[in-house]
């Protein structure tokens, strides 16, 4: 049979995502016209991603720019060689493009930005693959809400309904006229040992965070001077272009 000629509905609230060569052009695009723009290019990268902490960051930067893409893409919109480079010194500053980076094109003065970013970490609880950041033990008997971090007396004791499912994440819990009692203190997790997600979600339970969402400042390049400098405790020195 032939195939049917109806109309198809297309539902106009699902969003069709630009094709990748589009979107690499956008950012190449954008980046260069920011160079022109700002007075500053920052490259930094990000330990322990968080969307909603990078959205503060990018509130705080308002008046400034922020790019987190491709990193050749962004590499070749800032130029990788002195033939190619947008402005005079912007390709010493591709070298720091590698991992997990972004640029900020700002006017601020650089000593504004790096004491913000010196000063700007978010503890959150950590996700699967994390390395522990401390040994992390619930001391036996009846188990409580904060897993033995405060006084019992103030604490709360675990709800029983919530003993199956610790049990199911490994603490080899059982009820006891309704309490949830370990018979045996449980280690939950061991300084320097990466994280599984039955781990995590015990710690978040519990209420322990493990991990930190801080931005490090690799190095940053300058309109005025046309050079770059290199921070992260590095040697700090210009490099003249």
């Amino acid at each position: 049979m032939p195939k049917s000629k109806r109309n198809r509905i297309i539902h106009t609230s699902v969003v069709q995502k630009k094709p990748a060569k589009e979107r690499s052009e956008a950012l190449f695009s954008s980046i260069h016209a920011a160079v022109d723009e700002y007075a500053h290019i920052f490259v930094f990268s990000v330990e322990n991603m968080r969307n909603t902490y990078l959205k503060d960051v990018r509130q705080h930067f308002a008046d400034s720019r922020i790019f987190y893409g491709k990193t050749k893409v962004m590499a070749k919109a800032l130029g990788s060689s002195v033939e190619d480079e947008h402005a005079p010194g912007l390709a010493k500053l591709t070298k720091y493009l590698a991992g997990n980076v972004g640029l900020l094109f700002t006017n601020r003065a650089p000593e504004e930005v790096l004491e913000f970013f010196e000063g700007f970490v978010e503890v959150d609880f950590a996700r699967a693959g994390v390395v522990a950041t401390r040994t992390f033990t619930v001391p036996a008997g009846i188990v409580y809400s904060r897993g033995g971090e405060v006084a019992v007396e103030d604490d709360v004791q675990l709800p029983h309904s919530l003993e199956v499912m610790v049990r199911k994440w490994g603490m080899p819990t059982r009820l006891d006229k309704g309490k949830v009692v370990l018979d045996q203190e449980y280690t939950v997790c061991q300084e320097g040992k990466q994280l599984n997600s039955h781990q995590t979600a015990l710690l978040k339970m519990f209420g322990v965070a493990m991990s930190e969402f801080k931005v490090d400042v690799q190095a940053y390049w300058s309109a005025a001077t046309q050079s770059v400098t290199e921070v992260g405790g590095k040697d700090g020195d210009a490099m003249e272009a």
